[in-house]
């Protein structure tokens, strides 16, 4: 029946747009678990690795708003194609890196390919979808997140510890492959009503800002915080950033009635502007939890890449199996549900950083992952639920751009200062703990054992399964004896000072979600809507007999 055909026509456009969708989700959190892997064989500097994940975040939080606005221009369906192309190919060159630098470029490609594709679920959703259904599907798009975070550490884990890291990007490309072709035939072919208009000047401006920022924050230790290039200096360059975003903030408040990159209407709305902020701690906080645990399962640990990946995945089972009844009371409770969620998050993130030692076991951690796995099935659905509550329909659009942009930002700005933060405490405490361990060893290497570790930071920090922080120069002639000796004090120092290090930056990860707590109670827990038609019930109610 035409009727039928009709139907079942928007759930395979939705198929293909999620296919899509879950298949950058999923390299955002493949990548993570093959980190040291990536680190042996390109022989990066934790540092590089920054870039590893931030060249892809942080071209996708620049250019979501913009591909969202080239939508509206060439039409969805048509970027939502490009994106996938574009995003293919960077994967493929991903997998063929020779270096760090190779590497970085074509995850920065990886994420302009995403941000083409990511945005232009939303409009097509909207259009073919009546109000009623649209509940059930931003939930499946919802439940792909977490997903996304079950499957990328274990996947991820069981590709790189039996076929190497490489092949963690060359499966995307019969995926990417399945998925152009599906969208062509499955995905309707949406035309912008009027003509729009794109802010370049936003996009420039935002974009210099921001890698300004981030560039400093990741690149800070290793120069000391000082000197870069002649007379240009870390804190300058981060100074240079908040001032290009300062700019742009005045240039888009003037641009208001033109289309600026960055509409300043969506947030007059409280509950908007609030959720807005938790998405941001949220992004800054996932980064801040898990980048420090998937280096301390293998380097300190030393868990492979598979096994790390199991080690963490009670946590994103725990949460998508408590995403449904969180989501039913998020329906009348969602202000509260969200506090509780974030509260039991930190609570499970500090119950992870207390445990924490060189001698753990992997089974040591599952209270904590369980418990803010718990945490998180309550965050999603309430956050999204009153962040869209009251926004005028006329607005959806830009504001699913926002809202994005901020959580990837979060991550953005997370992955560097948690990176920053976790490389000056390993360098200090790499120094201290060499000192205090170098007495075990014989009075002559104790010089060079010491400036060995005082000196990693400047050489750049290398974290991979099994290293030592550093490479420790020995005099010539050493008994094979002795130099086993100075190894085995050398991974004492490096796993130790990394236990130390990692427990700052989680206290930081969780010193954000509670602000975002306490911030949360400030939103209102029902719509205007829903209060004015309380009001009108009460209105016409019959009045109680005392």
């Amino acid at each position: 029946m035409p009727v039928n055909g009709r139907r079942s026509a928007p759930w395979l456009a939705l198929s293909v747009l999620a296919l899509g969708l879950f298949m950058t989700l999923l390299d955002l959190t493949i990548v993570n678990v093959a980190i040291p892997s990536i680190v042996d064989d390109l022989h990066s500097s934790l540092d590089q690795i920054l870039w590893v994940l931030n060249g892809y975040s942080l071209v996708y939080a620049v250019l979501l708003i913009t591909s969202g606005r080239l939508g509206d221009i060439f039409g969805p369906r048509n970027m939502f194609a490009a994106g996938i192309v574009v995003f293919t190919l960077a994967s493929a060159f991903s997998g063929l890196a020779q270096d760090p630098l190779q590497l970085i470029l074509a995850r920065g490609a990886q994420g302009l390919g995403a941000a083409m594709l990511a945005p232009q679920g939303l409009p097509i959703m909207l259009s073919i979808f009546p109000p009623e259904r649209r509940g059930g599907v931003f939930a499946i798009y919802g439940s792909l997140a977490g997903l996304a975070v079950l499957l990328g550490p274990v996947l991820g884990g069981f590709i790189v510890t039996h076929f190497g890291w490489r092949w963690i990007f060359y499966v995307n490309l019969p995926v990417g492959l399945l998925t152009f072709a599906l969208a062509f035939l499955f995905v309707p072919d949406l035309r912008p009503g009027r003509r729009h208009r794109l802010d370049f000047t936003g996009v420039v401006l935002a974009t210099a800002g921001l890698l300004a920022v981030v560039f400093g924050l990741i690149e800070g230790q290793r120069y000391a915080w000082g000197t870069v290039w002649s007379w240009i200096t870390i804190p300058e360059i981060i100074g240079a950033g908040v001032l290009t975003l300062a700019v742009f903030l005045l240039i888009q408040w003037r641009r208001q009635d033109r289309e600026p990159l960055l509409p300043f209407a969506v947030f007059k709305d409280r509950n908007f502007t609030l959720m807005s902020l938790v998405l941001l701690a949220m992004g800054f906080a996932i980064l801040g939890v898990f980048l420090p645990m998937t280096l301390y399962f293998q380097s300190v640990l030393g868990l492979s890449a598979f096994a790390a990946g199991l080690a963490i995945a009670p946590q994103p089972l725990a949460m998508i199996l408590l995403s449904g009844p969180a989501a039913a009371l998020a329906a009348r409770y969602a202000k509260y549900i969200l506090i509780v969620g974030l509260t039991l998050f930190a609570i499970g993130v500090a119950y992870i950083a207390w445990t924490a030692q060189v001698t753990s076991n992997r089974w040591s951690f599952i209270p904590g992952l369980v418990i803010a796995g718990v945490g998180m099935a309550g965050i999603w659905t309430p956050v999204f639920s009153l962040a869209t509550r009251d926004l005028q329909p006329r607005l959806a659009g830009v504001a699913s751009g926002v809202v994005n942009t901020i959580q990837e930002l979060g991550g953005v700005i997370g992955s560097a200062a948690i990176g920053a933060l976790l490389q000056n405490q390993l360098a200090t405490d790499l120094h201290t703990r060499a000192v205090s361990y170098s007495t075990q060893l014989p009075g002559q290497v104790r010089g060079p054992f010491v400036d060995g570790f005082s000196q990693a930071a400047k050489a750049g920090l290398q974290v991979g399964r099994g290293q030592t922080g550093t490479s420790v120069s020995l005099p010539a002639g050493i008994p094979i004896q002795i130099a086993q000796q100075i190894q085995h004090v050398a991974h004492l120092v490096f796993t130790q000072a990394f236990v130390d290090a990692m427990r700052p930056t989680m206290a930081l990860a969780i010193a954000v979600i509670l602000v975002a707590a306490v911030g949360s109670f400030a939103a209102r827990n029902r719509g205007r809507g829903d209060q004015a038609q309380s009001v009108l019930e009460s209105a016409q109610a019959p009045a109680s007999v005392a």
